[in-house]
């Protein structure tokens, strides 16, 4: 895949040597909060899945992957698992399994270098096709948190399941919150000294204490937990089958193009060509595949990267190491000492406030189309956005790199 210098961001100055601990990292290490929370109290919820195992998963990734890549680099859950888990009530030893083989087969295409191969041969406007796909997902599922129609608030019967009051006067409270939240951003996005992100949350944790959330805190208390190791037990020939053609076949592909390919160019975009030449697509396949073998073993969620995580936290203010430093340390933490009362804290959170953030990180990550200029390349895009929006994101895929090289190899004009 060729990146033309002239499209190439040049690298964010930084004046902390790549370590920075300051509000705008504070800020941006909390941008792809509405991406995370939702699935990951999901899976928790509905699913089962042992609260202390899912956040000090997700906080060691955060953390040993900063170090790892130098940069700011999103963890996320694995969005097609999560969202069939959840919509289908399947169990948590059905969604470690289905972690353990996305995991183990990222690590074949990672050491026998197919997934460098197919980085090279996936065009720039697959990829850009990728980007806006995405984001035009995240945007629509930052809506639905908003309105309350998302898979877990549906189940729970509530658009804010974890709030007293549900509307002022006959006006859902999600849409004043969400939609305040949305004009606070916009408002806040380029300011310094008040960074929108860390205002959205710490306004939103003050919101759903006001609006009835403090009451689930009654019996909150502090100790020490750590993860089991295999606490569901070893999977039966059933679930792994579920495991495979259900769960981990579709999510594979969308992983390679969001997480491996989106990513690796997006990465070179916002931090230049040094930081490309180590979040590689061979390295990023690598990091998600150990993490996931590993973390299915003590019963964490499927995780992964991805271009709208880092577009998210880049957009609020992440520019270093320090930004993973600080959110994972805050994960481990959470985990650790709060272990499954966990749940408690973070559902102080409106979905609302979430679902803006999330619309915003979606709408960014859209953006990145604004350099295809020529009529066929983003024909391709909108091509796989159409198809992606009444099938799957690996479908688009597919079928934009189809298009892609017949438009390459074939006198076709659009």
């Amino acid at each position: 895949m060729n990146v033309d210098s002239n499209e190439t961001q040049a690298p964010p100055a930084v004046d902390c040597d790549g370590w920075c601990f300051n509000r705008q990292e504070v800020a941006g290490s909390l941008g792809d909060l509405g991406v995370l929370l939702p699935i990951a109290l999901g899976l928790i919820l509905i699913n089962g899945l042992d609260a202390t195992a899912v956040f000090v998963g997700v906080g060691l990734y955060y953390v040993l992957g900063g170090l790892y890549f130098r940069i700011t680099i999103p963890v996320q859950p694995m969005k097609v698992i999560g969202a069939y888990a959840i919509a289908n009530l399947l169990s948590p030893l059905q969604i470690t399994s289905a972690g353990m083989i996305v995991g183990v087969l990222l690590l074949v295409l990672a050491l026998t270098g197919t997934i460098s191969l197919a980085g090279r041969l996936v065009p720039k406007s697959t990829v850009r096709g990728v980007q806006l796909t995405t984001g035009v997902l995240l945007f629509v599922q930052g809506v639905r948190f908003i309105l309350g129609e998302s898979s877990l608030q549906v189940a729970r019967g509530t658009a804010e399941p974890f709030l007293s009051m549900a509307a002022i006067g006959h006006v859902p409270i999600g849409i004043i919150l969400g939609v305040s939240t949305i004009v606070l951003i916009l408002l806040l996005l380029n300011n310094k000294k008040f960074p929108a992100a860390l205002i959205v949350v710490a306004g939103g944790l003050l919101a759903g204490l006001v609006l009835g959330g403090w009451r689930g805190l009654a019996g909150f208390r502090i100790g020490f937990s750590l993860p089991e190791f295999l606490p569901y037990g070893w999977p039966e020939t059933a679930d792994l089958i579920v495991a495979l053609t259900v769960l981990a076949l579709p999510q594979v592909p969308m992983t390679v193009g969001n997480a491996v390919i989106a990513q690796a160019d997006l990465t070179r975009e916002y931090f230049g060509e040094q930081a490309a030449r180590r979040s590689t697509f061979r390295a990023l396949a690598i990091s998600m595949g150990l993490a996931n073998v590993i973390c299915a073993f003590f019963g964490a969620m499927p995780m992964c990267h991805g271009a709208g995580g880092l577009a998210a936290h880049y957009r609020f203010g992440a520019r270093t190491v320090g930004s993973n430093l600080i959110i994972g340390g805050t994960f481990l933490l959470v985990g650790l000492l709060l272990g499954k009362q966990a749940i408690l804290l973070f559902s102080l959170l409106p979905f609302s406030v979430l679902g803006a953030l999330l619309v915003f990180s979606g709408a960014q990550l859209a953006l990145m189309i604004l350099d295809v200029k020529d009529r066929k390349d983003m024909f391709v895009v909108v091509s796989m956005l159409g198809v992606a929006l009444v099938s799957n994101l690996a479908i688009g895929f597919g079928v934009g790199v189809v298009l892609a090289y017949l438009f390459k190899f074939k006198r076709l004009s659009v």
